[in-house]
């Protein structure tokens, strides 16, 4: 029983991200003190499973760092903390033939509001459908299908690439679903 007890105080969440983010305010903080907080809201999103990194990205738990960081520390930041495969995913996501591509992002749309409604009616949201952080504009979703979303993504700034972020991680999660591969 005890070692279920720390197992589960150990287990980091969403929630700990962003009770660490909201306790440190890292524009006071400079040089190694500076990168040892950065490091570790790093260490912690990455140890996040699945379903939680889910979570704090659209919740944005780490999100008033971003703009406290440098673009040198943001581009660093997106990099490290972006899921394993990503690359190959994008890859992947190009070679689809355009009403694929142009599906995948629909269903992936879809997806994101679908988990923002529920995870606002849980944190008992009176509202779950409104004021949450917006999807990808119909400016931004037309920029990506004319020049592609690989060439967009490395084009991006990091503040770009941030945003994005839970967009391509459900994106992530819809290509190795396999589903945009299946005919229809």
């Amino acid at each position: 029983m005890f070692g279920y007890t720390i197992a589960g105080n150990a287990r980091i969440t969403a929630d700990k991200v962003r009770a660490y983010a909201e306790s440190v305010d890292l524009g006071k903080l400079t040089g190694d003190a500076r990168a040892k907080a950065l490091g570790r809201l790093t260490g912690m999103l990455n140890a996040l499973s699945p379903e939680e990194r889910r979570k704090a990205r659209l919740e944005r738990a780490a999100w008033s760092w971003l703009g406290q960081m440098t673009e040198e520390e943001k581009s660093a930041f997106i990099e490290a903390t972006m899921p394993a495969g990503f690359k190959q995913m994008l890859a992947s996501f190009e070679q689809l033939p355009e009403d694929k591509r142009r599906r995948t992002i629909e269903e992936t749309l879809r997806h994101l509001r679908e988990t923002q409604t529920k995870l606002r009616g849980a944190a008992g949201d009176p509202n779950p459908g409104t004021n949450g952080p917006p999807l990808l504009s119909p400016e931004l979703l037309a920029k990506i299908r004319t020049i592609g979303l690989q060439a967009f993504y490395s084009q991006s700034s990091a503040q770009t690439k941030a945003e994005l972020a839970p967009a391509l991680e459900e994106l992530q999660r819809v290509m190795e679903s396999g589903r945009p591969f299946r005919g229809r």
